[in-house]
C-alpha cells in the first residue's frame, strides 16, 4: 500500500488570501485525485510532468514535479526518454527548458541501497557489526547488535540468507536458556530429532537449557531476531557440529 499523499502548500501560501483555491489545491487534487488508486503514483508523476512540458510551464511548479518523479521512482534514463518524446510534439524550445531542469534534479543519482541496508529500512533494531567473535561458527554472515548489556541481556542477531549458526546448547546448572524474538526477514529454528520451525516478524521461541538447536536464515530472505538471555546459574554455551547441507535444505 502506497503512503497517502498530503499536501499543505494550498494553505499555507494562500489559505487566508484564497481559502477555495488552498482547498481545492490541497483536498481534491492532491487529497483525492493524486490518492486516487485507479493510477499508480510513478504514472502520475509522469504525466504531470509531460502536461507541464507541454503547457510551457517550466517555473517552480515544473522543478518540485520533476523532483516529485525522481523520488517516485522515475530513472534519469527515463526521464530523457519522456522529456525527447515529448519533444516531438510539443516543441524543441520546450524540451531544451524541461531537460535543463531535468539535468538538474538527477545530477546527482542516489546509489543504490544494498541488500543489507534495505533490510536495515525494514527493521526496528539495528544490524550492528559482523560478529567476528562467533564467525567460527556460523556459516555464513551474521551480524551483532547489542540491545541491552544490563539486568537482561539482549542482542540483535542478523542472518544474511542462508546464514546459520551451529548445533548449540545453553548448558545451566537451574534455570538459563534463551528467547528468540524475530524482529525481520523469515529463518528458522530447529531442535534436534524435530521438525523446523519457521520464524516471521512476532514470532517467539523458548529454548530450555540442555536442548540441541540451531537456528538461521531461509534461503532467500535475511533474517534478525532478538536473543535473550534467561537468567540462570553456571550457564555455559557448547558449540557443535554444523548444520549439514542436508538437513538446512529441508527448510526450504
Amino acid at each position: 500500500m502506497s503512503k497517502k499523499i498530503v499536501q499543505t502548500a494550498g494553505r499555507e501560501q494562500l489559505g487566508e488570501f484564497a481559502p477555495m483555491f488552498a482547498h481545492l489545491n490541497d483536498d481534491v487534487l492532491f487529497g483525492e485525485v493524486w490518492n486516487d488508486s485507479a493510477i499508480d503514483v510513478k504514472t502520475r508523476c509522469i504525466i504531470t510532468v509531460v502536461s507541464l512540458m507541454a503547457s510551457g510551464i517550466t517555473d517552480s511548479s515544473l522543478r518540485y514535479h520533476l523532483e516529485n518523479a525522481k523520488k517516485n521512482g522515475v530513472t534519469k534514463e527515463e526521464i530523457a526518454a519522456i522529456i525527447t518524446h515529448c519533444t516531438m510534439y510539443t516543441g524543441w524550445p520546450k524540451g531544451w527548458a524541461v531537460f535543463r531542469q531535468a539535468k538538474e534534479v538527477w545530477a546527482e543519482e542516489t546509489p543504490a541501497l544494498t541488500e543489507k541496508e534495505k533490510f536495515q529500512n525494514e527493521i526496528f533494531f539495528p544490524i550492528g557489526e559482523p560478529n567476528d567473535a562467533f564467525a567460527q561458527y556460523f556459516r555464513g554472515q551474521s551480524y551483532l547488535a547489542p540491545v541491552s548489556t544490563s539486568q537482561v541481556m539482549i542482542y540483535n542477531v542478523t542472518f544474511e540468507p542462508e546464514c546459520r549458526n551451529n548445533w548449540h546448547i545453553h548448558h545451566a546448572a537451574n534455570g538459563g536458556g534463551q528467547m528468540l524474538i524475530c524482529v525481520g526477514g523469515r529463518g528458522y529454528y530447529q531442535e534436534w530429532g524435530k521438525e523446523p520451525v519457521e520464524l516471521t516478524p512476532g514470532t517467539v521461541i523458548n529454548i530450555p537449557a540442555e536442548v540441541k538447536h540451531w537456528h538461521g536464515a531461509a534461503h532467500d530472505s535475511w533474517f534478525a531476531h532478538l536473543a535473550v538471555e534467561v537468567d540462570g546459574t553456571e550457564t555455559s554455551n557448547e558449540w557443535l557440529e554444523p548444520v549439514s547441507d542436508e538437513d538446512y535444505n529441508k527448510v526450504k
